[in-house]
């Protein structure tokens, strides 16, 4: 099946039907477009989030199943537990946004090499003045050492990455945003694909259909009015 291509002038543009997605390599519907905030919202409330490598165009996708993670269905280990009792990390929302995406991009990059851009760090910049984009902050004696982002839309929180510098510090932040999503009334959070490391805080897999109807429902009902404002 031949990928539709999208156009970058027209961020109105719809995406094509989430059936037209490949099963090989898996969720893959759209290539083309651009990163505007429009295009972007427009994807992350049908299911669908950019993913490519820096030398290829711009690639959409929407994988099927899908990992998610509810308020309710958090797992917290005895071990981790004690690490968050022992108060160990100072914890903050949206206090460096920038430096969280940029640590992300470099964790990934030591690794095995990143999707995190310069054009998608500039794209979620944008998304975060806009109030739609956050992270999520670790600190030890003043110094960052781990953090998450991701995209909120009505009850629904949509994660796109995390890093650490120190030992449990991802964990704890993780847990740090499910508690506080759950004060404020969000109901879901998209994880996107498996990962071991979300599977042991209590993700698990849904099928793409199940998801998007529970998108259709949360990203129209707004959270708590003092969602990210005073945290």
């Amino acid at each position: 099946m031949e990928l539709i291509q999208l156009n970058p002038y027209d961020p109105s543009q719809a995406f094509p039907s989430l059936e037209n997605a490949l099963t090989e390599p898996d969720g893959l519907l759209a290539v083309g477009g651009c990163l505007s905030v429009k295009r972007l919202i427009n994807a992350y409330k049908n299911g669908i989030f950019p993913w490519y490598n820096p030398d290829e165009p711009i690639l959409w996708w929407s994988p099927n199943p899908r990992l998610i993670v509810t308020p309710d269905r958090l797992k917290i280990s005895r071990s981790l537990a004690k690490v968050i009792r022992q108060q160990r990390f100072e914890l903050s929302i949206n206090r460096a946004f920038s430096l969280v995406i940029k640590s992300c991009r470099s964790s990934r990059e030591k690794a095995e090499g990143t999707w995190i851009s310069e054009e998608m760090m500039h794209a979620y910049q944008q998304l975060h003045h806009q109030g739609v984009a956050h992270s999520v902050e670790a600190w030890s004696q003043g110094q960052l050492v781990g953090g998450l982002y991701g995209v909120a839309i009505g009850q629904v929180f949509f994660g796109e990455s995390m890093f650490h510098t120190q030992t449990n510090a991802s964990k704890v932040v993780f847990v740090h945003l499910i508690q506080l999503l759950q004060q404020w009334g969000y109901q879901l959070i998209d994880c996107q694909v498996h990962s071991d490391h979300l599977v042991s805080l209590g993700a698990y897999e849904i099928d793409r259909n199940h998801f998007i109807r529970q998108l259709n429902t949360y990203c129209n009902q707004p959270p708590l009015p003092s969602a990210w404002k005073n945290a």
